[in-house]
This record gives structure tokens, C-alpha cells and sequence, in this order.
């Protein structure tokens, strides 16, 4: 058993070394040196949308790197509704909280197919104690939050609804694995979550926007072309 768990951490390392976006995730900055200290499996799977990466209140052993896809981090309030209060894109690394043994501060439900990496909290505990390379990274990454947390305050959740959609839609953007001038199509119900505002406000801004032509519903259900200009127009004036 030993050696078999021993063979799957060197295979998780060499998949690490050789990932294709080993520069957008935590591991970018390690050395051979830094490899050949991971003990643990990091597993790698995909997620269909819906699922349920992690769990608010879980026992924090795993922190987790997105690969691909887009992961909503929900809040649950009493009455039963929920807020989003952030979003989790390629390269992004949710459970940062368990990093100080502190239970998942929110559920991870994907909202696109997402490829992670599960990583355990132990091995990013031994590899920070003994590689100045994983620290800076870590650092780097909760300094990535904050600015995600700033945007949201300053640009999705202020203003009237018709700015804080548009927001959205260039935010989402601007992270389109479809290429640029196409975003992202939440569900009315997400996106009212995430911008404060109520399901019938966004469903009637989507269709307004349709309407208009600001955006325009692709072959994908979840993808949208949108209008660009118009909509940073809307942003900066409306």
C-alpha cells in the first residue's frame, strides 16, 4: 500500500511538471527539487455542471486549482436564499480558507464543465515549509482574492441593475474560454445573486438586451456575442 501510494505522488508530480497551464496555477513556480517533496496524490478530475466541488462546513483537507471551466462560491443565508460572492475561473485556487484549518467558508457548485486539481492541505503545508517558491505563490493567490473581492464591491454590486449587468457580462468576458466579444450566460437566478438584485430585474435586463441587440444568444446556451462597446457604454453612463 505504501509503495503504491508512493507511485501515485510521483505520477501526480510529473503530471504537475507538465501541466499545459503550469503558469497559471499554484504549483508554477516549483523546482524539480520542489517536486520530489510531494508525498500525496493530487488527484485531477471533471466536474459536470451543478456539481458540487466542496461544501460549506466540510473539514478542510484539500485545497483545489481550476484547470478549466468556472466554479460559483455560494453563500447561504438563513431564510434559505443565497448570494454568489465570488467567481472561480482557470487558474484560480478555491478552499484557501483550509489552509488555516478553517471549515470551507462556502459551497463550490460549477457552472461550467471544470477540469481541478485536488490538492491536500498536508502537502501544501510541507512544501511551504520547505520551498520559499510555494509561499510566494500562496501569497500571490490571496492577494488575487482580495482584488476579485474589491471588483465585485466596486463594479457589481453598486449602481443601478442595468450597470451592474453589463458589469458582469465584460467581467465575464474578459475570461471566455469561447475568445473574446463573447460572455458567459449565467442563470437568472445566479445572476441575480451575484449582483444583488432580484431574478425578475436580470430576466428583465437579459431580454432587454436581447431585444437591442446588445447581446446575442450563440449556438451555446450558456455563451452570448455581445456588443462590446455598447455595453461599456451603459457601465461608464448609465
Amino acid at each position: 500500500m505504501k509503495l503504491a501510494l508512493i507511485n501515485s505522488a510521483w505520477e501526480s508530480a510529473e503530471k504537475c511538471r507538465n501541466c499545459e497551464i503550469r503558469n497559471l496555477v499554484l504549483f508554477a513556480d516549483l523546482t524539480q527539487e520542489d517536486f520530489n517533496l510531494i508525498h500525496l496524490p493530487i488527484d485531477d478530475y471533471d466536474l459536470e455542471v451543478g456539481e458540487t466541488l466542496y461544501n460549506e462546513s466540510m473539514p478542510p483537507k484539500f485545497i483545489f486549482t481550476i484547470r478549466s471551466g468556472m466554479v460559483k462560491l455560494v453563500h447561504w443565508l438563513p431564510n434559505g436564499n443565497y448570494r454568489i460572492v465570488r467567481l472561480l475561473r482557470q487558474g484560480d485556487v478555491g478552499g484557501m480558507e483550509a489552509l488555516n484549518a478553517t471549515p470551507y467558508l462556502h459551497q463550490a457548485i460549477v457552472l461550467q464543465k471544470t477540469s481541478i486539481c485536488r490538492i491536500p492541505v498536508e502537502e501544501i503545508e510541507r512544501l511551504n515549509r520547505e520551498s520559499p517558491r510555494l509561499h510566494k505563490r500562496l501569497t500571490s493567490r490571496w492577494q488575487k482574492a482580495v482584488s476579485d473581492a474589491d471588483i465585485w464591491l466596486a463594479h457589481l454590486t453598486v449602481g443601478s441593475a442595468k450597470k451592474r449587468v453589463a458589469n458582469l457580462l465584460l467581467y465575464l468576458e474578459k475570461n471566455c474560454e469561447q475568445g473574446l466579444g463573447k460572455s458567459l450566460l449565467l442563470g437568472r437566478e445566479d445572476i441575480g445573486a451575484l449582483l444583488g438584485i432580484t431574478t425578475e430585474t436580470a430576466s428583465r435586463i437579459i431580454a432587454e438586451y436581447k431585444r437591442f441587440g446588445v447581446i446575442r444568444q450563440t449556438s451555446d446556451p450558456l455563451v452570448v456575442d455581445i456588443d462590446k462597446p455598447e455595453l461599456q457604454q451603459i457601465a461608464e453612463n448609465d
